[in-house]
């Protein structure tokens, strides 16, 4: 496996990430296995773990598959070109980065119905009773755990496994956002994406909160928080995520959450104010910091392997 990495292949698939982002079009890779799940999940579903376990096997299962028999074809220039579109197909960092602009804009500009309108894209959270500092404390949260999700987590696995790692991991973090989430229909047929997703982020996760030390305005504190609380969360990676911006950014995170209809109290992370307006931007210039780190450890790991591994 280490033969597939290819750091030449991560470099140019960030670039085009920074350079195109995610493109709104139906035609996106994430977008056409999402409707493909969809259509699967019609023809499976069951209130049972079993089902939902064959949903994911099959999902996941053909994503890594397609990685593989990508990287079959022949010639290094054709494996490397793969790894640079499968890389930019599953990375959403610069998108991340410009919805937070967005939502900074939006709350500068102290529209809070189009800020509400954004949030959505950044997370499940229901907007509608939510002022502008719980709009900023959603969005310095989302960001962060974002910045796992959407960058470092695919990087790493990227950088350890290839293509095949790269889709395979898209793919279970898709199904998660799909049917991962706590409701009647989703308590059993959905538990087998959120389980997987735990495992697959576990190191990513935590490799966030170093990072994130390693690039934050106040390292120290960042530590101090991280070290602290990155347990508190009941999620058990996000935690590691968020409690290290909070230090990091000087904020605290946590609190009541609504999602649709159901309300959720967590614990705080942090030990400054509630994030404010201003703290958006500086959230963003994180999350882009943390992700620049991500890449370039990300192409120094894929290289490392590839020259221990090479015959």
């Amino acid at each position: 496996m280490p033969n597939w990495c290819d750091p030449l292949g991560l470099a140019l698939g960030v670039a085009l990430d920074r350079l195109v982002a995610d493109p709104q079009s139906p035609a996106h890779p994430v977008a056409v296995f999402g409707r493909a799940a969809a259509r699967l999940e019609k023809s499976l579903y069951g209130d049972d773990r079993a089902r939902g376990v064959l949903h994911v096997a099959v999902c996941v299962g053909g994503a890594a598959g397609l990685g593989v028999l990508a990287m079959k074809v022949p010639g290094r220039p054709a494996r490397t070109a793969l790894t640079a579109l499968a890389t930019w197909a599953v990375l959403g960092g610069t998108t991340l980065a410009r919805e937070g602009a967005h939502m900074s804009d939006a709350l500068e500009a102290g529209d809070l119905e189009r800020a509400r309108d954004r949030l959505p894209h950044l997370c499940g959270r229901d907007p509608s009773g939510l002022d502008a500092k719980e709009l900023a404390r959603a969005t310095v949260e989302s960001l962060a755990e974002n910045t796992s999700d959407a960058v470092v987590a695919p990087l790493f696995w990227g950088a350890v496994a290839g293509v095949p790692g790269l889709l395979a991991y898209r793919a279970i973090n898709t199904l998660d956002a799909m049917i991962g989430h706590r409701s009647p229909r989703y308590e059993r047929f959905g538990w087998a994406a959120a389980r997987l997703d735990d495992v697959a982020n576990y190191v990513p996760a935590r490799v966030t909160g170093v990072l994130t030390v390693l690039t934050a305005p106040d390292p120290a504190e960042a530590r101090a928080v991280l070290r602290r609380d990155g347990h508190r969360h009941p999620s058990p990676n996000a935690g590691q995520c968020e409690s290290a911006f909070a230090g990091g950014l000087g904020v605290t995170l946590g609190g009541e959450n609504v999602y649709g209809g159901r309300t959720e109290s967590r614990p705080t992370m942090g030990d400054g104010p509630r994030p404010d307006v201003q703290d958006i931007r500086r959230a963003v210039d994180l999350t882009r910091a943390v992700s620049l780190a991500a890449a370039g450890a990300a192409v120094v790991t894929a290289w490392c392997l590839r020259r221990a591994f090479r015959r």
